[in-house]
């Protein structure tokens, strides 16, 4: 069980990384926004780990630790590849979202 819970965040993780490239590409030619994402991103991870410790402090001394872990990060990183996703999707001129749309 361990096993599946970190190849599902490992799944999740890796969808994440290929959605922030992609934003990545899409603000390469700013680079004050571009900033701004490693800083949000760098906070969301911190944010990730920190809130996936405190969710799972009722098993950190049990063999189902792993597991709860595991599937915390996986949930929590399946909802930020939602949100940057979103930022993918944003219609062309709309001035909320940070990123451009594609082409």
């Amino acid at each position: 069980m361990n096993e599946c819970a970190d190849k599902s965040f490992k799944k999740s993780d890796a969808d994440l990384n290929g959605v922030y490239k992609q934003i990545e590409q899409r603000l390469k030619d700013n680079a004050d926004t571009k900033k701004l994402l490693v800083t949000a991103q760098r906070a969301w991870v911190a944010f990730r780990d920190a809130e996936c410790t405190f969710q799972t402090s009722g098993s950190s001394q049990s063999s189902i630790y792993p597991m709860v872990y595991s599937m915390c990060l996986d949930t929590v990183t399946q909802s930020r590849v939602r949100t940057l996703e979103a930022y993918l999707n944003c219609a062309e001129g709309d001035t909320s979202c940070p990123v451009p749309a594609g082409n």
